[in-house]
């Protein structure tokens, strides 16, 4: 591997990697790691919990490992590291494979109640986290109730889990009533105010951390580019790529500093389509150059401006990809367009798998396996936990038939680790008091300025 490695130059390196610039300096001193390394014991390997025998498999092999043992191809001996990114590689070492697997989807659940059936993948690692939606929601005390027994459930010696949402504003909304209530994002693009979005962002984040959540899939970055288009609709901040880029990514750092995870969405964009993605499969006749003079500007912005995770859509683009996959399942837009050509190394999740868009064409661990083979990181499942469960067996036999390599894997599990240790993702349970700040007089306030 060593060997091959060697050879590839950096342009090839860089696009096997992260496709960025300084994780590409990161793989290098990895490299002159592992050959200091090997000089030393051979062809023996190593792992960062202890040395692997003779004869045991390389990390970073095709097959992966079966046992519950951790192996991990990414080295932590760098200088230039993070605070998150060293804790992430030494937290990956001792994951076995089949940790790994459960750190890579997210899966729903009926009722106002944990689930039997997700509460027992959740033990068993299967899942890395979960997301709530109406149905699941039904009082403030409740919902909180629900993400602490969330949390209880993953034990305190697992990962901490994601507890997501889709939490807009406007029209898509899950929190229940009490909350500070925002118009749609339409509305609030017609203000053009960034330091509004910012603390609009900020508030969303605020009342969502009290209830137990630390991932929003939100804000949408789609433009509003096709009076036809009705899943989008006034749910996008507006009809023009700079007033999407600068209130969307506003949005977007209001919630970080809130300290939730946002998820742009929905990549590369859903903003000229007709068909619902969620009963159908929508098609774009779009080239390339045609996303990236409009669709493709405020994921672009969002990437410089320190996106943490990227949403795929189920879009099918016939003009750019020839295998008519859905962006979400295909390696054209996510490893090469997204990764490579628009420089983005970090998480990407795909949107829920449930969508008919994708059970009308795949089955639900087919979906999953071309999902992560074309460059998603994490793969979700909105409602149904066996569904979830079929996505986990999927892939992880494809990690011991050597149709997923072991090292892609550790590339993808750093990244979800990484981002976890950097919002200090925990297990503890959220104390009833924090529900003070949902609806304040202080969120209100900012809310006010919407009615002026």
């Amino acid at each position: 591997m060593i060997k091959n490695v060697l050879n590839w130059g950096e342009a090839e390196l860089k696009r096997r990697f992260f496709g960025h610039r300084r994780s590409f300096y990161y793989i290098l001193i990895m490299l002159m790691t592992v050959l200091l390394t090997s000089c030393t014991r051979a062809d023996s390997g190593t792992s960062l919990s202890e040395p692997q025998e003779q004869g045991q498999e390389q990390p970073g092999e095709e097959s992966g490992s079966e046992s519950g043992e951790g192996h991990s191809s990414i080295q932590p001996e760098h200088d230039d590291l993070l605070p998150e990114q060293e804790a992430a590689i030494e937290q990956l070492a001792n994951l076995s494979i089949e940790d790994k697997i459960g750190q890579m989807i997210i899966s729903g659940f009926p009722g106002t109640e944990l689930d039997t059936e997700a509460e027992e993948l959740i033990r068993n690692g299967q899942l890395g986290g979960v997301i709530l939606f109406g149905p699941n929601i039904s009082n403030p005390k409740q919902l909180q109730s629900l993400t602490n027994d969330v949390k209880k459930s993953n034990g305190e010696e697992h990962i901490p889990l994601f507890i997501s949402v889709d939490e807009e504003g406007g029209r898509v909304s899950r929190l229940p009533e009490g909350k500070t209530e925002f118009p749609t994002n339409e509305q609030i693009g017609k203000y053009k105010n960034a330091d509004l979005s910012a603390q609009i962002g900020s508030v969303i984040g605020e009342e969502l951390g009290a209830f137990g959540f630390n991932l929003n899939f939100a804000p949408v970055l789609d433009i509003f580019s096709n009076p036809e288009n009705r899943v989008i609709g006034n749910r996008s901040f507006g009809d023009s790529a700079e007033t999407v880029s600068e209130l969307g990514i506003a949005t977007m750092k209001g919630m970080q500093e809130a300290g939730i995870i946002p998820a742009v969405k929905h990549f590369p964009g859903h903003g000229d389509t007709t068909v619902d993605s969620h009963v159908g499969l929508p098609v774009v006749q779009k080239t390339k150059e045609e996303l990236a003079e409009l669709e493709l500007v405020p994921f672009q912005t969002a990437i410089s401006d320190g996106a943490d995770m990227v949403m795929a859509a189920h879009i099918q683009y016939p003009k750019i990809d020839a295998s008519l996959r859905p962006a979400s399942l295909s390696k054209v837009m996510l490893s090469t367009l997204l990764r490579e050509e628009m420089g983005y190394d970090g998480v990407v999740i795909t949107d829920d798998l449930e969508m008919g868009a994708i059970q009308q064409n795949y089955g639900s661990g087919e979906a999953a396996l071309m999902a992560i083979q074309a460059g998603a990181d994490i793969v979700l499942f909105g409602h149904t936990p066996a569904k979830a469960e079929k996505a986990y067996n999927t892939l992880l036999q494809a990690v011991r038939k050597g149709e997923l390599s072991a090292a892609d894997i550790d590339r993808k599990v750093l990244r979800i680790l990484t981002l976890k240790y950097k919002y200090e993702l925990t297990n503890k349970p959220v104390e009833e008091s924090a529900l003070q700040v949902v609806g304040s007089s202080e969120h209100q306030q900012i809310a006010g300025q919407l009615k002026k």
